[in-house]
């Protein structure tokens, strides 16, 4: 079993994205990117959509090549998008990549009408039906039935996990579930994982109560004694001290526990936290985002930031 980890707040992007690959199969999951459009006020810096539009440019040619693509619900930064905005990834640009691709998709029971006319337009472009792959199997990958994207009955809704087996090694990926649920964890738990990608909680925000807080503290703890490797991103790395609560997770269980840019021994970019130092090291022209969404702004000056390129 190969994993790799495209997109992810870690490496400098939102999302989750990743490929697995098992024998003749080459499965890309949720294979979408966004930025926060603004955080502290500010757009996306430059060099964060300089880090972009590379990682983009991966989860394409992933794309590309891939036999299966996974989508776990129907957020902008877990899919392609017909409406995307100038961070994102549209799926224009990859329909014919993916024409002989088999797709397992989260079912539309559940979801917003936002999120219903969504998956009803991908599958439009893409002119076929997208099949509802909610407790199905097929070979080596299977599917979880519906379970809380973050907080049970939240307007959120719900999302589809994804577990891939290749001799004996078990892979999850649970998207979105932020650990402030225990159904999700105990059916990962059911699943006797190896390593487990999963969405951390979203610390960051303030109106996340204490009770919430302390129950993804013990869904993290359940998961890391019971994994020999848990990669914890997305929310929970939208600012600093997620790094350290990874670490206080990891010291509790004596396990490995890594955010993804750890996991693919890549540095850390953590940019949607540090968006202030971005505008404050780099300044930015003040219709720079303007000119870049008519594809006038030129990229060249911010490819790189602390030794770290895009």
């Amino acid at each position: 079993m190969r994993i790799e980890i495209f997109g992810t707040e870690s490496l400098g992007v939102r999302g989750l994205s990743c490929m697995v690959e098992v024998n003749d199969r080459r499965i890309l999951i949720d294979p979408g990117i966004a930025l926060g459009y603004s955080r502290y006020g500010l757009l996306p810096h430059p060099f964060q959509v300089a880090v972009g539009r590379s990682i983009r440019k991966r989860i394409i040619s992933a794309a590309a090549n891939a036999t299966d693509v996974v989508i776990s619900h129907y957020h902008g930064d877990h899919i392609p998008l017909v409406d995307a905005n100038p961070y994102q990834l549209k799926i224009g640009g990859i329909t014919d990549l993916l024409r002989g691709t088999r797709f397992w998709v989260k079912g539309l029971n559940g979801l917003s009408l936002k999120m219903k006319n969504r998956a009803e337009s991908l599958a439009n472009v893409l002119n076929r039906n997208l099949e509802n792959a909610e407790g199905k199997c097929d070979g080596s990958i299977s599917f979880s039935r519906p379970v809380p994207h973050g907080e049970a009955n939240s307007f959120l809704g719900e999302v589809m996990m994804t577990r891939i087996e290749d001799e004996g090694n078990v892979f999850v990926h649970a998207s979105d579930i932020q650990l402030l649920s225990r159904k999700p964890v105990s059916q990962i738990l059911k699943y006797h994982p190896d390593i487990v990608f999963v969405s951390g909680p979203p610390l960051y925000l303030h109106r996340l109560s204490s009770e919430k807080r302390r129950a993804a503290w013990r869904n993290a703890v359940a998961l890391s004694r019971e994994v020999d490797t848990l990669i914890l991103d997305h929310h929970i790395i939208r600012f600093d001290e997620g790094l350290a609560w990874l670490k206080r997770v990891s010291s509790k269980t004596g396990k490995r526990v890594l955010c993804a840019a750890d996991f693919m021994k890549r540095p850390r970019l953590l940019l949607e936290a540090w968006r202030k130092e971005l505008y404050r090291e780099m300044p930015v022209p003040e219709n720079w985002h303007r000119d870049y969404e008519r594809g006038k702004a030129d990229l060249e000056p911010y490819k790189e930031w602390r030794g770290n390129k895009a």
